[in-house]
């Protein structure tokens, strides 16, 4: 894995080097601060030969000479600076350092003609250069030569408020880092992240002052888990749940409780998936990554809020011990499942991480994430994931936290029409309907297990992994749901 490129902040006084980065608006503006880079008149000229509109994303790049003292310049359009909304500055910081090359010395001026650019935004632009810098390389012999080593790269921002953008980009650049952690453990091969390494990456948060309790087998079992232990059988790595605990709020207040689904690799158990594209499996454990790397955003930053995590970490493999179509288990709740498709196994596990989390913690709201269904792929494609939920003060807050980060949502129905479709002729119910709907009885699952605990399900098998790469991120892991729910967090649950 690349590190992250080291980022300042500073004043505009100071001499640019190598590569400069020059915001430009819609109506051809830049900084005064920008004017002399090239001489006199030199980017307007640009500007305008170039027919360079200022439009959002698009850039233009050319060598400088003089007395300056950079060699490149880099103009990133922002189109109109006061439409800029959601996560632009993100895009723009992607962009930008996209267009750096192997140059280790990189400046970026902050400001256009009678704006100046605001401290936030400044970080937003850090950290969207912040995420684009990722790689996942560790396993490769020889490194791409094209783009110098992140960590190698100096990029001086220049703001009008320095100290404001420090401070800023303090508390963004920890959510970054757990962007970046949700993105390593989904990068990472199955035969080396298994549910017991998962574990041990998990408890590396106690340094952050997480707390962390790790549930054996034998402590599952105790517990009456069946439905987690009975996708985790055919595999002889052993399962684990993990809770995770940040106390960062008040003694008498509830937490706020996140349950992701953690399959370190599904092969669909003894209803096997087809082997094309089976590899991908290995990011079946998307929702315990955004979980996890959560948790590390919001200790990291200190977040004031009590807040608890929970993954339930299996392998579903096809061993003579797996278990069967047919078969009927007792999940922690009492409620008896029957297992009609072992490939459905992610709602398994969840259905008693869900109860566990309700039970013992007895939170204000649970929010799951999981990489569920495919039928959620189908319906929304990779631009959004699916949003359940019995609680709509809590799927509009969920809603609004992903127009605002870019993790995007799409409310999904949950009716007491559907919730019939689940109901077996031998258990309380099955584990799968078929193809209609799959998504919605998934859910509709899901929603069986957690009382009247305000909850809400994400859908994230079109985000989580192998989405389209974007501005700001080139992974095949995205480590989606970060960003997204720290966002909530931050706007509505903190003291």
């Amino acid at each position: 894995m690349s590190k992250n490129p080291v980022i300042k902040f500073a004043n505009f006084s100071e001499k640019l080097k190598n590569v400069v980065i020059v915001p430009v608006a819609k109506d051809g503006s830049v900084a005064a601060q920008a004017s002399h880079i090239g001489g006199e008149g030199y980017i307007a000229g640009l500007i305008g030969k170039a027919g360079f509109k200022g439009k959002l994303g698009a850039t233009l790049e050319t060598y400088l000479s003089g007395d300056s003292g950079a060699e490149r310049l880099i103009l990133v359009g922002i189109g109109d600076p006061a439409k800029l909304k959601n996560d632009d500055w993100l895009k723009i910081g992607g962009t930008a350092f996209a267009k750096i090359g192997k140059s280790s010395e990189a400046n970026a001026i902050l400001a256009v003609e009678g704006l100046d650019i605001a401290a936030d935004a400044a970080a937003e632009f850090a950290l969207g250069a912040q995420l684009r810098a990722y790689r996942f390389d560790k396993y490769k012999t020889k490194k791409n030569d094209d783009k110098a080593e992140a960590g190698d790269v100096r990029l001086a921002i220049y703001v009008a408020d320095v100290s404001a953008a420090e401070k800023a980009f303090e508390a963004l650049q920890e959510v970054g880092e757990g962007v970046q952690l949700a993105r390593n453990l989904v990068n990472e091969p199955a035969n080396i992240l298994g549910p017991v390494e998962f574990a041990a990456e998990a408890e590396k948060l106690e340094k952050l002052g997480v707390k962390i309790t790790v549930l054996n087998e034998k402590d599952l079992k105790k517990l009456g888990m069946g439905a987690l232990l009975g996708v985790a059988q055919g595999s002889v790595r052993p399962p684990r749940m993990v809770v995770m605990e940040w106390n960062g709020g008040k003694a008498k207040d509830k937490p706020v409780a996140f349950v992701g689904k953690g399959v370190v690799f599904d092969t669909g158990g003894i209803s096997l998936k087809p082997g094309l594209g089976m590899e991908d499996m290995k990011g079946d454990m998307g929702g315990a990554a955004a979980v996890t790397g959560l948790m590390r955003a919001l200790a990291g930053r200190k977040a004031k809020v009590n807040v608890v995590g929970v993954i339930g970490l299996v392998e579903n493999m096809p061993d003579g011990n797996a278990q069967r179509p047919g078969d009927i288990v007792t999940s922690m709740s009492g409620q008896t499942i029957e297992v009609i498709n072992t490939d459905a196994e992610g709602r398994l596990v969840l259905a008693d991480a869900l109860y566990y989390t309700a039970k013992t913690h007895k939170p204000r709201f649970m929010i799951n994430l999981a990489t569920l269904t495919g039928a959620i792929v189908v319906a929304l494609g990779t631009e959004h994931a699916g949003l359940f939920s019995n609680d709509d003060e809590l799927a509009g807050r969920l809603f609004e936290a992903g127009q605002k980060s870019g993790e995007k949502l799409w409310r999904m129905p949950l009716t007491k029409e559907y919730d019939k479709i689940i109901d077996s002729k031998f258990a309380d119910m099955r584990n799968s309907s078929g193809r209609p709907a799959g998504s919605i009885t998934a859910a509709q699952f899901l929603k069986r297990f957690v009382g009247d605990t305000p909850w809400a399900h994400l859908d994230i098998a079109g985000t989580a992994m192998d989405s389209p790469a974007g501005d700001y991120n080139e992974s095949w892991g995205s480590g989606f749901g970060v960003r997204l729910l720290d966002r909530l967090v931050r706007d509505h649950y903190e003291d």
